[in-house]
């Protein structure tokens, strides 16, 4: 099964359009998260592990599939890369995202980023 199986088929249109194939971390990550999974990612720099971490919360709040009043993700950053780490893995795709769900005729609830 492809890694972004679990994904709704836009939100894998978008990955495959935009970075083309899952790297190794994103791949076990995607795979650990979409059986339940509680999980750690420690990887290299440019392993892809922000977005690892990033687009099953992006996906399930685009879809409806967070329930509200719970934390569902930790991230845990550097102080001088979380800016950046935001803006490139969260802001950036989650903007991209909801202009495809709009195109494509989907509604898409409010969300918004907070730093």
């Amino acid at each position: 099964m492809s890694s972004l199986a679990s994904f709704d088929p836009l939100v894998a249109a978008w990955f495959r359009e935009r970075l083309g194939t899952p790297t190794a971390v994103q791949a076990e990550t995607w795979a650990r998260v979409a059986r339940g999974e509680h999980v750690l990612v420690a990887a290299e720099t440019g392993s892809g592990k922000t977005l690892a971490a990033f687009l099953h919360v992006i996906n399930a709040l685009l879809t409806g599939g967070m329930p509200t009043g719970g934390l569902r993700a930790l991230y845990v950053s550097p102080l001088k890369a979380l800016g950046a780490d935001v803006r490139e893995n969260l802001a950036g795709p989650l903007a991209e995202l909801r202009r495809r769900f709009q195109a494509a005729g989907r509604a898409v609830p409010e969300v918004r980023v907070m730093t």
